[in-house]
């Protein structure tokens, strides 16, 4: 029990990655086969057994279908030596409906010349870095049998990652959890983004590269790793994964910035000097890369759309500030 008590209160770690790298929503993409309810041995003599899968990807409705547009997620506009860039918190989840932007965020994206993202979502050097990452020396076999009824419970087959980092693995589960809520990371902001229509002039650029991402998500210790994935794995088992993703998915679709910066109030845990430097890791750390890299398609006359995790800006080290800091107007547009 004590040892219980200790992975439970480490708090976000695994949570928090999916939540912060786009290689978390990239990797789920690798998993789309969903196993039949009754596949498995484990639910074939369920008597109601679909129902233990997530349900079905709700379709937007005739009512919904109908409804112009509306904006999600947060959105700046900086201006410096007279011309404009825009700052984008995605969301690495979403809704089929969700695919048509509203006004402000498609003008905004529709007047750019470049298109910046963490990293391309579809870029095939992104399953190459993760089938790098050298699986872990120490991985038990209770661990194992955990995982696979983590796969289970999702009703996905494990084979087209079992090659990878449990990490890994764990990542793509925890961000399939929103299922149960009527999202899918194949609806994810980055995907929405970069497939609208183009101006003719619009490339997508990558501020960080698949194998930064992955270095971020798995620690090189594998003692913390391990320690990592049992926590993760606490939270699927518990289902505080799902609840706290569909608080944040909530937030973000209402451009709550205050409860974004608020991590008590979603977090279902007790953060201490361990997850507070993970999520620096994950989130402050790369903050001033990710404003050098956009800065730097500003400085070359573009116009930018940057869109990245709406976790980058929250904090004191946000990239709205940073981008204050070197000499941009910010102000936030709202919705």
């Amino acid at each position: 029990m004590a040892r219980l008590r200790a992975i439970g209160q480490i708090g976000l770690r695994v949570l928090a990655a999916a939540l912060a790298l786009a290689a978390g929503t990239a990797g789920a993409e690798v998993t789309r086969s969903v196993l039949p309810a009754v596949a498995t041995p484990s639910l074939a003599n369920a008597p109601a057994a679909r129902a233990l899968c997530p349900p079905a990807l709700p379709q937007a409705s005739a009512a919904e279908q109908a409804a112009a547009p509306r904006d999600r997620g947060l959105l700046w506009r900086a201006t410096r030596d007279g011309r404009v860039l825009h700052l984008y918190g995605t969301l690495h989840v979403g809704k089929p409906h969700w695919k048509k932007l509203g006004p402000r965020t498609s003008a905004a994206l529709r007047d750019s010349d470049v298109l910046a993202l963490e990293i391309d979502p579809l870029d095939p050097a992104l399953g190459a870095a993760m089938a790098e990452l050298p699986y872990p020396r120490q991985f038990s076999a209770a661990m194992r049998e955990r995982l696979e009824l983590a796969y289970r419970r999702a009703c996905m087959a494990p084979e087209a990652l079992a090659t990878l980092h449990p990490l890994l693995q764990l990542t793509t589960l925890t961000v399939m959890e929103a299922r149960w809520f009527g999202m899918d990371p194949a609806y994810s902001a980055e995907l929405t983004l970069a497939g609208q229509p183009r101006n003719g002039s619009r490339k997508l650029v990558a501020l960080e590269t698949p194998a930064l991402q992955i270095r971020a998500l798995v620690p090189a210790e594998e003692a913390e790793a391990q320690v990592m994935f049992e926590q993760g794995l606490e939270q699927l088992e518990n289902q505080s994964a799902r609840r706290v993703l569909q608080k944040l998915a909530t937030a973000w679709e209402k451009g709550d910035l205050a409860t974004l910066e608020d991590t008590s109030a979603w977090c279902e845990c007790q953060l201490n000097d361990t997850d507070r430097a993970l999520m620096a890791r994950l989130t402050e750390a790369r903050n001033a890369a990710l404003a050098a890299g956009i800065v730097a398609q500003h400085r070359a006359g573009k116009r930018v759309f940057a869109a990245v995790g709406a976790l980058h800006m929250v904090g004191p080290q946000s990239l709205p500030r940073l981008l204050e800091q070197q000499g941009f107007k910010v102000e936030r547009v709202r919705f």
